[in-house]
């Protein structure tokens, strides 16, 4: 896998495949990257299980944070970590403990490992680095064009609503929920 370019038709399966993401490093702090990114998946309709050590037990978003991956009682299809490039290595080590296995390790924007993106491929998950999902599921949606950004992509498909009528989905169809 060439991690210095990712396809659209790679990132929209993610985005489309995935519902329950744990977001390692989320912050209580609303100016944080990590707090918009999860109140925008959350509204994107994803389930999206905050994991911080210092905010365990407390609830963020009106989710109940979680001190480790290992302590999320239930499946998580992907991964997003919002914790520095060396971090990245121990947390995918740990996801890789898991049983079920996540789907996909998806490493922020900065966030770059390429031994643990290798260690993370051998075992079949997929992997994404230095990308925000919020902009990655933007670009493909189409509201990245709102704020006047280039998304890269040429459709003639007409966008479609999220079933909730609020946003934008990816265009998949009817019912997704992306």
């Amino acid at each position: 896998m060439n991690h210095d370019s990712y396809s659209a038709d790679y990132i929209r399966d993610i985005l489309k495949s995935v519902k329950t993401i744990a977001l390692v490093g989320a912050s209580s702090n609303i100016v944080r990257p990590s707090y918009f990114v999860m109140q925008y998946l959350l509204d994107k309709g994803y389930e999206v299980i905050p994991v911080n050590p210092g905010l365990a037990g407390q609830e963020l978003l009106g989710q109940k944070v979680y001190g480790a991956l290992k302590d999320i009682p239930k499946p998580i299809d992907m991964v997003d970590i919002f914790r520095n490039s060396e971090a990245a290595g121990p947390i995918t080590d740990e996801a890789l403990t898991l049983d079920p296995k996540p789907k996909v390790i998806w490493m922020q924007l900065s966030v770059r490992n390429d031994e643990a993106a290798a260690r993370a491929e051998a075992a079949g998950l997929q992997v994404v680095m230095d990308r925000c999902p919020k902009m990655e599921y933007g670009k493909l949606s189409g509201e990245w064009a709102w704020v006047g950004g280039n998304s890269g992509i040429l459709s003639s498909r007409k966008q479609t609503l999220h079933e909730s009528g609020k946003v934008q989905s990816l265009g998949l169809g009817p019912k997704t929920g992306y």
